[in-house]
């Protein structure tokens, strides 16, 4: 091998380890794992890779997991040249460089030479960069002030934003947005979040608010109430308002329920005569086939099994409800966040009902390879993320509430960004993400929900001021995305 060939050779190499190393969640490896970065960066400094028109680099990020914490540097694939092009979209943000798929009017999902895919209105491979909460939170004087000065009204504030939005390769709007963005003039696809089990609950009585989503006594959601059906149908009806809007990609039903694996262990404790009691009394003894449950017995299995058979209900209730009503728009699940990640079972029901199983992601840097390869399986459904983020040290705020890692700048928020899509778009199963979210929390705010009151989560300050280093690398990788699928595509076709 000619010597000037030989740093390149070994920049080949030793990437493809790092980046196995940033995302294989082995509890080995993660031990190992600081020790053979060093190694592997002696080898190549650079630790850059020359793909196409694409280049990359691993380089670490320190982040700790609240304030006061300690430090820990995460190896981080960040983007260091892309095409001079962006890529070629139509109105939707579609990919216009494959041929056209068969235009059904509305978004929908399609799995093609191995990788799913929303295909959006006009026919067209769609996968969605977006933010979350993209309307204005700040109700304090400071953040009323600052929208009035800069943009008139709510209404200026939606086309200023929804623009800016664009410019910045950012293709839509997730859960609590503006419902401005239901307009066609906005241009702007989305999501939208109702909430059938916790408008039940407050209805019937029994949920509280907890951080970053509502509480249920012994976790325990009522989908066993025999009214709750009833329910879900009639408020399903509200929603037919929206069936033939083509910029609506679907629903979100509920956000972060309890699906925790000691759920059965809640049901059991609730009272003889709670519906949800008596049926997961019923369920047991049916599954261990006596006449009386013998919860001394209970197995892992056991627990699992449950936690599906409780999803499954609920999927069961509320897409019978969404398809009646609307029957054009996708049925996104219910964002699911914690043990549940990991339970077959929970994906196995989502697989009956959903379209697309959405997900709120906190629990490592980027989602391991291995795990999204799991969920596909498990399912049998494309996935979205529908909540990630980190937060900026230099903001000013304290992040002391919310569950994203905490970093020292934005220019790290941004290389965070670009190290989390990437991973998403190397998948062939991820078909979107949603950032959390479009703008900080607003620690002057009255009555704020709890898990957003003090921290740096925005694309852009309390002052509508964007973080322009966090801003620049997400629209670096916004811009390509479908460049970089071609990419990684054919970079695993051409894998030995």
């Amino acid at each position: 091998m000619p010597a000037d060939a030989r740093p390149m050779r070994l920049r080949e190499l030793v990437c493809p380890y790092i980046h196995y190393l940033n995302t294989e969640p082995s509890i080995m490896l993660r031990l190992l794992r600081p020790s053979l970065l060093l190694a592997l960066s002696l080898l190549s400094p650079l630790t850059q890779a020359e793909e196409g028109a694409f280049r990359f680099a691993s380089r670490p990020v320190a982040m700790q997991k609240k304030p006061g914490a300690v430090w820990v540097e995460q190896p981080t694939r960040v983007l260091t040249a892309t095409p001079d092009k962006a890529d070629a979209i139509n109105q939707y943000g579609g990919s216009l460089d494959w041929p056209a798929e068969t235009a059904s009017g509305f978004f929908r999902t399609q799995k093609i030479d191995g990788r799913w895919w929303l295909i959006d209105p006009e026919g067209r491979r769609f996968i969605q960069a977006g933010v979350a909460s993209v309307t204005p939170m700040g109700n304090s004087a400071t953040a009323k002030a600052a929208l009035a000065a800069q943009f008139g009204d709510t209404a200026g504030w939606a086309q200023t934003t929804s623009a800016w939005l664009r410019d910045n390769g950012f293709n839509g709007a997730g859960a609590w947005s503006n419902s401005a963005f239901a307009k066609a003039e906005y241009r702007l696809p989305h999501a939208r979040i109702v909430n059938f089990m916790g408008d039940y609950g407050k209805q019937r009585g029994g949920v509280r608010q907890v951080p970053g989503h509502l509480g249920y006594p012994e976790n325990a959601i009522f989908v066993f109430d025999p009214e709750f059906p009833a329910f879900a149908k009639q408020y399903a009806e509200a929603l037919a308002q929206e069936a033939a809007n083509p910029w609506l990609i679907g629903w979100f039903s509920d956000n972060e329920m309890p699906l925790y694996d000691k759920t059965l262990d809640g049901f059991l404790r609730l009272p003889a005569e709670d519906h949800g009691g008596r049926e997961a009394r019923r369920w047991l003894a049916e599954r261990q086939r006596r006449d009386t449950p013998d919860i001394a017995a209970i197995t892992k299995d056991d627990r699992l099994a449950f936690v599906g058979h409780v999803y499954a209900t609920y999927l069961r209730i509320v897409s019978t409800a969404l398809r009646r009503a609307d029957p054009h728009h996708l049925y996104l699940g219910s964002r699911l966040h914690s043990d549940e990640l990991r339970n077959p079972q929970v994906w196995q029901a989502a697989g009956q009902y959903v379209d697309v199983v959405s997900v709120n992601f906190y629990r490592d840097w980027a989602p391991a390879a291995s795990l999204l390869k799991d969920w596909e399986a498990w399912s049998g459904k494309p996935l979205m993320i529908t909540e990630w983020y980190t937060k900026g040290e230099d903001s000013g705020l304290p992040n002391t509430t919310g569950a994203g890692w905490v970093v020292k700048t934005q220019a790290d928020r941004g290389d965070h960004y670009q190290n989390f899509t990437l991973a998403l778009l190397e998948s062939t199963n991820v078909v979107g993400w949603h950032f959390f979210k479009y703008q900080d929390n607003d620690p002057a705010a009255l009555n704020p929900e709890p898990s957003n009151i003090d921290a740096n989560k925005g694309l852009v300050d309390v002052r509508y001021q964007p973080y322009a280093e966090l801003v620049s690398r997400a629209r670096r990788v916004n811009q390509h995305k479908y460049g970089l699928i071609r990419r990684f595509s054919a970079a695993s076709r051409s894998a030995p």
